[in-house]
């Protein structure tokens, strides 16, 4: 049986060179970075060095990055503390964002009482951006959290059109952009985002690791206490492997950015035109099937396929040995339908199967013909 791996905002592959570069770190430098030998120094030299680097691809200053286990505890990290302790009493966000935010907004509302706004939507996902400018006028403490690319969909936020309106409307702004580090080239120099986050396994890069951006002077505070690693901000042993192998990732993402981006665009077109010919009755949901106003690397797709079939999709296309999803990763398993498709799709699509398919330089258009073709088996 054939197996084909579509699931690449979930999780990807990592590169051999990041693999090699976190061997030999686990051989050689083991030592505890806090430790004041050898044998620690030379480990805290690899987690500066690996700062630096991070910092440098974003334009940021080394002394901004603070390492995390990932994207959401970078996220917690820093909505928590701007409730806590920079006194933001009013947040806005929207209802497709990650739960790894939606779900920290509800329990701040609950524990600190703060007020929520959410930011309308078009029919197909985007910000409504004069409905954003309009809730900024808010006098109280405003901090703004907004994805860049969302995960299911793939629409893709104008970060500085909201970084120019929360700036002048005295407003923070955080986004998670897990989606988009390592995918696109982020200068935090030019768009003046607060806060950002990002994730080493969705670049090609180890589980376990990821990062806050929290730009110098913020204010904030940590979230896990113990230690003063990480500038007093995320107490705990680095994981120096890790650290070493996001660095590794990152460099080889964007030292080939241009080209990979190039064969997963082509992937991608590949993918939509195949669809449109061979199932031409089914839709993209979102922008995912507009090339110039979406991510590159994914798709949802609505397929028009009958109900009976449709309830058992999902576990009948990984008998096939090919594996994509729903929607999150981090919702698989739970038979609630997409938050995200529930505030897009219309009753009669959101009884349709959607589906998730997202590529990276490791999947070929081989792989696409036979995810077609097994596709259109079951629209039939």
């Amino acid at each position: 049986m054939q197996q084909v791996y579509f699931d690449n905002a979930a999780t990807t592959q990592i590169r051999d060179e990041v693999i090699a570069s976190m061997v030999e770190v686990m051989k050689t430098n083991y030592g505890n970075a806090s430790s004041s030998h050898s044998f620690g120094r030379s480990s805290k030299v690899l987690i500066e060095k690996s700062r630096k680097a991070v910092a440098s691809y974003l334009n940021v200053s080394a002394s901004e990055i603070i390492f995390t286990s990932g994207g959401t505890e970078a996220d917690n990290l820093i909505l928590l503390s701007a409730v806590r302790d920079l006194k933001v009493t009013h947040i806005i966000t929207s209802k497709i964002e990650h739960h790894a935010v939606l779900h920290t907004v509800d329990q701040l509302v609950k524990d600190y009482k703060i007020s929520v706004s959410y930011v309308d939507l078009k029919p197909n996902g985007k910000i409504d951006y004069l409905h954003l400018e309009t809730l900024l006028k808010s006098e109280s403490k405003t901090l703004v959290s907004l994805m860049h690319i969302n995960n299911e969909i793939g629409n893709v936020l104008n970060l500085e059109r909201v970084a120019s309106l929360c700036k002048a409307n005295n407003a923070l702004f955080h986004s998670d952009t897990v989606q988009s580090v390592g995918h696109y080239k982020l200068d935090l120099q030019a768009t003046q985002v607060d806060f950002i986050t990002g994730a080493a396994h969705k670049f090609h890069g180890p589980k376990g690791v990821g990062f806050a951006f929290i730009r110098k002077n913020s204010g904030l505070k940590p979230l896990i206490f113990g230690g003063e690693q990480e500038r007093g901000l995320r107490a705990g042993t680095e994981s120096v492997h890790n650290i070493v192998g996001m660095e590794i990732a990152l460099k080889s993402a964007y030292e080939n950015l241009e080209k990979e981006a190039a064969y997963i665009k082509g992937l991608k077109q590949y993918f939509i035109h195949n669809i449109e010919t061979n199932i031409p009755n089914a839709t993209f949901n979102g922008k995912s099937g507009d090339m110039e106003k979406s991510t590159y690397t994914l798709v949802n797709v609505c397929l028009p396929i009958p109900p009976k079939k449709a309830a058992m999709l999902l576990f009948q296309l990984d008998l096939k040995g090919i594996a994509c999803s729903k929607g999150s990763a981090c919702q698989s398993g739970s038979n609630q339908n997409s938050h995200v498709l529930t505030e897009i799709l219309n009753a009669e699509d959101l009884q349709k199967p959607s589906i998730r398919f997202s590529f990276s330089i490791y999947n070929t258009k081989e792989e696409i013909d036979y995810l077609v073709e097994v596709l259109k088996d079951f629209s039939i």
